[in-house]
């Protein structure tokens, strides 16, 4: 579970909410954050098995958009964070002695504070990388709707991605725990900026990316009706696909990370209360508590359901056709002086011929959209 809590575990002394929600039932949450990390690295290592549609006689060989590089960062982090779970679980859980040292200021063995430190900023690390990658799929599908992108920005989105991620991470270690580890027992001002650098690429995917994706669509819409002049039924389907999945990608990132933005507000408002054991407060304290196990569950999970919203639940299964209908985006590469035909099944619509509007830029912008509905049915 990415959590900043689980950085302020290594100081020496803890504030009364973080205590609270570490102290409650451990072992069980451990459990918990092992096996479901365990299940989301098994189903992470299938998806990231390469898709690649069967290529046609004579056809050229062409490099993968670049939605799809970005996905598969995206997919890369998300199992590499999920790595720093199972691995601070599986430590909490074989090795209680060795955990029960981490905290302990007067040891003077290091290693369990590096631990502790390294797993928790390595967990914050990946899953922040994750949230600029998932932001960056969200510009690339507006920008390249817009033919203002394309497979020449990967590079910008690595930088943006792993370098916002890498400030983030070392401001709020650098806030939290400069000079020594002991520092972060002086008081919850040290620690926001921690917080902040946590929370802000999460915040940022929830309100940036609808908005997004919204222009996407309407972008889409607008682009098919350039096509012909006229917006037919078929293409009416196809931006409702391109709607729906986007509809799934921010309802997945809502239900996997929602309890993590309630149980800080909850465990900040207990830090504000002048006994946080007060009978008036057993409700936060439960609703707390509660929202910590969430958190275990859905956290790590948050990879298959996207993988679900992208690829459909034949996204693991890559010898299997699914029955669903695979839609056709017409070719924009050919000449002006070519036209490309398409038909597209069931059978009572119609085959027309389309001709080329936009050249590459279009194909690359429709193929970027198709790319998860192609994978989503091999």
């Amino acid at each position: 579970m990415a959590s900043p809590r689980l950085g302020t575990f290594c100081c020496p002394t803890r504030d009364a909410a973080t205590q609270l929600v570490l102290s409650f039932q451990p072992r069980a949450f451990h459990a918990v954050c092992l096996g479901s990390g365990a299940l989301r690295l098994v189903l992470g290592l299938l998806q990231m098995l390469p898709r690649r549609p069967p290529a046609a006689p004579g056809a050229p060989s062409t490099s993968p958009p670049a939605s799809a590089r970005i996905l598969r960062a995206a997919a890369a982090c998300d199992v590499l964070g999920c790595l720093g779970i199972i691995l601070r679980s599986a430590v909490w859980l074989g090795f209680p002695d060795f955990v029960e040292n981490i905290s302990d200021g007067n040891g003077t063995d290091i290693w369990p504070a590096a631990f502790c430190v390294g797993s928790a900023m390595w967990i914050q690390l990946l899953y922040s990388a994750c949230f600029w990658w998932l932001f960056c799929y969200a510009v690339d599908a507006y920008l390249v709707i817009r033919r203002s992108a394309g497979l020449s920005t990967i590079v910008l989105y690595h930088i943006m991605a792993w370098g916002l991620a890498l400030l983030l991470c070392a401001e709020g270690a650098v806030m939290l725990y400069y000079p020594s580890v002991s520092r972060c027992e002086r008081g919850l001002d040290h620690a926001i900026p921690h917080y902040i650098t946590t929370y802000l690429p999460l915040l940022l995917v929830l309100v940036a990316n609808p908005v997004l994706f919204q222009k996407t669509v309407t972008a889409v819409a607008s682009l098919l009706k350039g096509r012909q002049g006229i917006y037919t039924e078929n293409e009416r389907r196809m931006g409702a696909v391109i709607k729906i999945r986007f509809f799934k990608i921010m309802l997945v990132l809502i239900a996997c990370w929602l309890s993590n933005i309630i149980n800080e507000s909850l465990l900040f408002y207990l830090e504000m209360q002048p006994d946080i054991n007060a009978g008036s407060l057993k409700r936060v304290r439960d609703a707390a508590k509660t929202t910590w196990f969430i958190m275990g569950i859905l956290n790590p999970a948050q990879g298959f359901l996207l993988s679900l919203a992208f690829y459909g639940w034949t996204g693991c299964c890559m010898g299997l056709q699914s029955p669903k209908m695979v839609i056709q985006w017409e070719s924009m590469t050919t000449s002006a002086a070519e036209v490309v035909g398409s038909c597209v099944r069931p059978e009572n619509l119609t085959c027309r011929k389309v001709a080329p509007v936009g050249g590459h830029t279009s194909d690359e912008a429709l193929s970027m959209l198709s790319e998860e509905s192609f994978a989503m049915n091999h």
